[in-house]
């Protein structure tokens, strides 16, 4: 990734829709949408639950590859997920409050915290391939 993603400050009222780049910093979807639109895959400017439901941009699947996208939460509800990039072999790149920038965590790491502790699911662009 270049340099210009691994500085990214977490900043939760910069999500889809709202604003554009990542130069003022972004809410987790702002940034994993950057992510794909980096490497080009194309994503709407939605939030999670409407991520969830879209059919036309995106499919679910149940194993991921890199850069697809996976929501987590602290129950089983797309609402108000989290949304990161599967980087590799159990790595998720992902922009949290927690940490305030961007960072790179197993599933375990997300299953320890109670508001990430559920894999709601996993979304791959449909022009991923």
């Amino acid at each position: 990734m270049p340099p210009e993603f691994h500085d990214v400050r977490y900043a939760g009222a910069r999500h889809p829709g709202s604003a554009r780049g990542l130069a003022g910093g972004a809410n987790c979807q702002l940034y994993a949408y950057a992510v794909l639109a980096h490497h080009g895959l194309t994503v709407p400017p939605v939030r999670s639950s409407e991520l969830w439901a879209d059919t036309v941009h995106t499919v679910r699947v149940s194993t991921p590859r890199p850069l697809d996208l996976l929501l987590f939460n602290a129950d089983d509800r797309a609402f108000g997920a989290h949304v990161g990039v599967w980087a590799g072999p159990d790595q998720v790149l992902h922009l949290c409050a927690e940490v305030g920038r961007p960072a790179v965590w197993s599933l375990a790491e997300f299953a320890a915290r109670p508001r990430y502790r559920v894999l709601v699911g996993i979304k791959r662009a449909r022009n991923a391939g």
